[in-house]
C-alpha cells in the first residue's frame, strides 16, 4: 500500500478510528482471556464507569468485535466475549502496548518540556 493509497483507504481510518477510542483497546484486551461480566471487566479495568464501560461494548459489539451473551437465571446473568474478529486485533494492541513501554517515557518527556517551554526559568 502506498502511503497516499493509506492516506486516503476508508478501511485503513476505520481501523484508526477503532483504536483511537481510548475505552476500544482497553476493553478489548481485557477480553483477552475469556468472557467476562461487566463488573469483572470494571474492576478490572478500573477508571470507567459503567454508563461509558456499556458504551463501548456496544460499539464494539456493532463492530462484530466482542458477542453478549445472556445466561437465564435469577439474577440473570450477561458476559462478554471477543468474536473470532475480535481476537485478531490483540496482536496490534499488544504491538502498540510495546511501543508504549519502550518509548513512553520519550513521549512523557517531551510533553513535559512542551508543558514548562513557556515558563519563565526558576529563580536562583
Amino acid at each position: 500500500m502506498t502511503t497516499d493509497a493509506f492516506l486516503a483507504d476508508c478501511r485503513a481510518r476505520l481501523a484508526f478510528d477503532l483504536l483511537s477510542n481510548t475505552w476500544n483497546a482497553v476493553v478489548l484486551w481485557a477480553l483477552r482471556d475469556g468472557p467476562k461480566r461487566p463488573v469483572e471487566l470494571r474492576e478490572l479495568i478500573g477508571a470507567i464507569s459503567s454508563k461509558v464501560l456499556t458504551e463501548t461494548l456496544r460499539r464494539l459489539q456493532s463492530y462484530g468485535l466482542v458477542d453478549r451473551q445472556a445466561h437465564p437465571g435469577a439474577p440473570p446473568r450477561v458476559e462478554y466475549r471477543l468474536t473470532a474478529l475480535g481476537r485478531t486485533l490483540l496482536a496490534p494492541i499488544d504491538a502498540v502496548g510495546a511501543w508504549a513501554v519502550e518509548h513512553g517515557d520519550e513521549v512523557m518527556a517531551a510533553q513535559e518540556g512542551e508543558c514548562t517551554a513557556g515558563l519563565p526559568p526558576p529563580s536562583a
